[in-house]
């Protein structure tokens, strides 16, 4: 027993080295294989640069009255979906259509001044006939008082009432062609609207404007979308000029803004395909392309820039908005904000 106590240690021992060898070739080729997964991983997707700071964007048209008043139909609602031409809400119209009715007088009376003045030129025409006919008559008769004077027949005081009569004669010609001028002048039409009077054409152009502005009294959606932040449109409320009642998102038309590192910018060029997924909807995966690089980093238009002008500063990696048009048609319903994550093939 003492004899093969050794033997069978020998034999014990013989099958070892092979199973040691195996260990340590697998754990030296565990490192290579990650090693070289990483690298291959690395080359394949060493072209592609992504960015999880992507927000989906949509046009946001903000609506204002073009003119005041007290509001007095409200025809949507919060989330509603309208159609470009719909109603949204309404203007009391009861001024406006009160300023049409004092466009109207103002017309009127431009047209009753027209007509008078035409009379007026009538009758001056009347009046330069009159005057000339007196003037007619006075000559010959300073003629036959003149002829009378030099015969010795009449007195110097009859020729010079004669001469008096006449200069007063030609007198009223030249006052009645002076009244003819000026109602000719006040019948006169201007270059800029030729044929129609002044005045009648400002009661025109007042009317026209009361017309627009009870036409504006209706705030009609100007594009097809989805009405947001109604709930400042209140009935009885004041609205003021300019002042924004309500938006609309045209939800018919979706982007991607997508804020990417300074250093992923070197080889992006518009046109590159892009993939594009999102937070809100894990399984729908879009397709896209850069369609346009910022012109700026997000911090040159905000509303306080930073300023490391004196060198104390820690650098921060700037980001850049750039576009991303969506080139699929979405199978689900783009929510302007939306947090979306962004890839891009550079193809280096």
């Amino acid at each position: 027993m003492a004899n093969a106590d050794p033997q069978m240690d020998v034999k014990s021992d013989a099958p070892a080295k092979p199973g040691r060898f195996a260990r340590l070739v697998l754990l030296g080729s565990v490192p290579l294989l990650l090693v070289g997964g990483a690298a291959a991983y690395y080359i394949a997707n060493d072209h592609y640069v992504s960015t999880d700071n992507a927000y989906v964007q949509q046009d946001k048209v903000s609506i204002s009255a073009e003119v005041g008043g007290r509001i007095v139909e409200v025809a949507v609602h919060e989330n509603d979906v309208v159609n470009a031409g719909d109603l949204l809400f309404r203007i009391d119209p009861a001024p406006y259509r009160i300023a049409i009715e004092q466009a109207d007088a103002a017309i009127a009376a431009a047209q009753v001044r027209v007509s008078s003045l035409q009379t007026e030129y009538q009758t001056t025409g009347v009046d330069i006939e009159s005057a000339r006919e007196d003037v007619a008559f006075y000559e010959k008769e300073y003629q036959r008082q003149s002829a009378l004077m030099q015969a010795g027949f009449t007195t110097r005081a009859r020729l010079q009432a004669a001469e008096h009569a006449l200069s007063d004669a030609r007198s009223r010609v030249a006052s009645a062609q002076a009244n003819a001028t000026k109602a000719r002048a006040a019948l006169a039409t201007g270059s800029a609207a030729p044929g129609v009077n002044p005045a009648i054409k400002a009661g025109q152009a007042q009317r026209e404007q009361a017309l627009l502005n009870l036409a504006r009294t209706e705030v009609r959606a100007p594009v097809s979308g989805v009405v947001s932040q109604a709930d400042r449109l209140q009935l009885g409320q004041m609205m003021v000029q300019g002042l924004p009642g309500v938006t609309i998102v045209a939800s018919n038309r979706s982007w991607i803004e997508a804020n990417f590192k300074e250093t992923d910018l070197a080889h992006m060029r518009v046109g590159q395909p892009a993939e594009i997924t999102f937070d809100a909807y894990p399984e729908l995966k879009l397709r896209g392309k850069v369609s346009s690089i910022g012109a700026g980093t997000g911090s040159e238009f905000s509303v306080l820039p930073a300023q490391n002008a004196n060198g104390n500063w820690v650098k921060v990696t700037q980001r850049v908005p750039v576009r991303i048009a969506i080139t699929d048609k979405p199978k689900r319903v783009m929510i302007a904000g939306l947090s979306a994550h962004v890839r891009i093939d550079t193809d280096r």
